[in-house]
């Protein structure tokens, strides 16, 4: 053993450190080894994905837990150059929208589908906040398969909550506008501007569409959350901004003691729907979804059916809630509606069961727009006092627990339902927006882990300059007490996450794309057929990638100012053998060729020379020398199109 020098050490060193370890044993239990419990040795495996906001990224990234270990960036709404997504052929279609080719977004929000309110591993979904969209990820796949444009929105924040049987994602405005859009003084805010709340339908993949949306009073909608069993039909979202202010919001648009939550009820505005209710609105917006081809479409939409609550009775609802509230959650059962309000002193839990009472019993406060405003003391079920400060997310373990984040106290708060008392609190390092269980807002959650997704990072890591990592901690909430296991960082900006088992969907992954099924017109089923082909001012480049060579692997005749599109095919069939492909003066990025894939990389050559293209995808020990070269001539030049491999 090696002893330390005590007598070197400050007495009260020594004092801070004996009561450091003592407050440390004490948050995470007595003789409790927190590190081997977030351990995962080499060969074994997470328990769980949890698929995390990319915020300003624009993605999705994926970790496993309970070790934290990043396993893979999914591109939604941004470029990505590391395997050529918004960057290659037949993957730019999926970031067009009315606005044009958008190769960026704000992403908050990821959820995954459910059946009969379960997790169920099929899909998740992510919001684009700055252009409004909603994206649909293929989880065999863990690729952005279908992006949907929503009209009539700004601020598309409260998205994409999805209803209990994945029938609708629920869609809303952070920022109300003018709709349709004109010009108007923004100071005629108040009565003019409008919000809407969109259903997309998204239980059928290639075919999400707006089926209707509410046009609702100019207030900033928030989040939102679907009823589940006892109130399966129903979605509810906050607002905030009663006061319809347009300008300094952090003083003005929290005047008022309540805001709401609207309590939509979407079987009934289906009814009306069907019976031919609303307008019809011009609204070009773009659908775009991965075909059989792996090639992505894009598809204008000129038109949504537009409700408000005139055209449809018993539609929609408002809930007052202190105060400014930012979450709306519910609990396992379907009765319980849980609001964090961003100003409030309390944590306020509504009654579906009153709910309806008050509504049968029109015991309102006062109406808003065609809009009942429920009295407050009838639909409550109950307060959470003294919670602490900045109440905003709430998840459910399902043992009769609720969690909820406390943005400004910097900790999250365990409370029982049906009892409202505070159990239990556990600090956070630092400013808890979001907080994650998985399954936490399913009818069935697995509650073992807490993640607390945290807005400031200061001296949890190493410093990098200005811009510091965001911070996720991992919480054991198996037992009576939580019990802080692990800080990971995450990536862009920390909004929400989801998570779920691992073996639900593990043995669904596609491992490679048979060859023989690869629809893709430009396809190369093997080197025989590898070609080059000119067609006016464009060349066509049909090649061919297998360990550890291209063919062809050498081209001539390509002219300054050509367009020339490699058609890349990758004619390995074994899994976890992908190729890259990236050329030397190319304007893009590399392309990244699954097994039995075939992707496109323009190139337009701007000087005479001799120019590489290799692989930049690591896959055997002869992986340098897979390289090629392509001549380039002057403009008018005779030199004829060539192509060879090995000659």
């Amino acid at each position: 053993m090696k002893w330390i020098k005590l007598n070197r050490w400050p007495f009260a060193v020594i004092l801070a450190v004996v009561a450091t370890g003592a407050l440390f044993s004490c948050r995470t239990g007595a003789g409790s080894d927190v590190a081997s419990e977030v351990y995962v040795p080499p060969g074994s495996l997470d328990e769980f994905y949890a698929f995390m906001s990319g915020g300003f990224s624009g993605n999705i990234t994926v970790h496993g837990l309970p070790s934290g270990r990043l396993l893979k960036t999914i591109p939604v709404f941004s470029q990505f150059p590391e395997n050529g997504w918004g960057y290659s052929e037949e993957t730019k279609p999926m970031l067009q929208t009315s606005w044009g080719f958008i190769p960026w977004d704000d992403s908050h929000h990821p959820e995954l589908s459910q059946t009969d309110g379960v997790t169920d591993g099929r899909w998740v979904f992510i919001n684009g906040n700055n252009t409004p969209r909603v994206a649909r990820i293929d989880l065999s796949l863990f690729e952005t398969e279908e992006i949907i444009e929503i009209p009539n929105s700004a601020g598309n924040h409260a998205s994409p909550f999805v209803t209990e049987n994945t029938e609708y994602v629920v869609a809303s405005t952070r920022f109300s506008v003018p709709i349709p859009q004109e010009d108007m003084s923004i100071s005629e805010y108040e009565g003019n501007f409008q919000g809407t709340i969109s259903f997309i339908k998204a239980d059928v993949p290639g075919e999400m569409e707006v089926a209707f949306q509410l046009l609702v009073p100019g207030y900033n909608y928030d989040l939102s959350n679907p009823g589940r069993k006892e109130s399966a039909g129903w979605a509810f979202l906050t607002s905030y901004n009663t006061e319809e202010a347009h300008t300094l919001l952090e003083v003005n648009a929290s005047q008022h003691d309540k805001d709401f939550i609207a309590a939509v009820h979407w079987r009934r505005a289906e009814e009306c729907v069907a019976a031919g209710a609303g307008t019809v609105m011009q609204a070009d917006h773009y659908h775009n979804h991965m075909g059989a081809d792996r090639i992505a479409r894009s598809e204008v939409k000129r038109s949504v059916r537009v409700l408000t609550p005139a055209d449809c009775s018993e539609l929609v609802y408002f809930l007052p809630t202190p105060k400014s509230p930012h979450g709306v959650d519910v609990d396992p059962s379907g009765e319980y509606i849980v609001a964090g309000g961003k100003l409030a002193a309390v944590i306020p839990v509504h009654s579906f069961t009153k709910m309806l009472q008050a509504i049968e019993n029109q015991d309102y406060e006062a109406e808003v727009n065609g809009i009942p405003v429920l009295r407050y003391e009838a639909i409550l079920a109950g307060e959470v006092l003294e919670p602490g400060l900045g109440p905003l997310h709430t998840e459910f373990d399902g043992r009769g627990n609720a969690y909820t984040s406390m943005f400004i106290s910097s900790e999250i708060v365990k409370w029982e339902l049906g009892t409202w008392q505070v159990l239990d609190r556990a600090p956070a390092f630092y400013s808890t927006g979001h907080l994650m269980i998985p399954g936490g807002d399913s009818g069935e959650p697995w509650g073992k882990y807490a993640v607390a997704l945290n807005k400031i990072t200061k001296d949890r890591y190493l410093p990098t300059g200005p811009e510091l990592a965001h911070a996720a901690q991992l919480y054991d909430i198996s037992g009576d007490k939580m019990r802080l296991l692990l800080d990971f960082p995450t990536m862009g900006e920390p909004h929400y996450a989801q998570a779920l088992p691992a073996h639900i969907i593990m043995d669904k992954q596609v491992q490679m794309f048979p060859l023989e099924e690869n629809q893709n017109p430009a396809a190369t089923a093997g080197e025989g057929e590898a070609r080059v082909e000119r067609r006016g001012r464009n060349v066509h480049v049909y090649m061919t990638t297998i360990r550890t060579h291209f063919s062809p692997d050498n081209i001539e005749g390509i002219q300054v100012g050509d367009s020339v599109y490699f058609h890349v095919t990758n004619l390995e069939q074994d899994w976890d053998v992908p190729h890259g492909f990236a050329m030397m003066g190319a304007q893009n990025a590399e392309l990244l060729i699954m097994p039995g894939e075939t992707r496109t990389l323009t190139w337009v050559p701007t000087r005479v020379g001799v120019y590489p293209f290799y692989c930049t995808d690591f896959c055997s020990a002869l992986h340098q020398e897979m390289q090629g070269y392509v001549r380039v001539s002057p403009r008018g030049s005779s030199v004829p199109i060539s192509f060879s491999t090995g000659g």
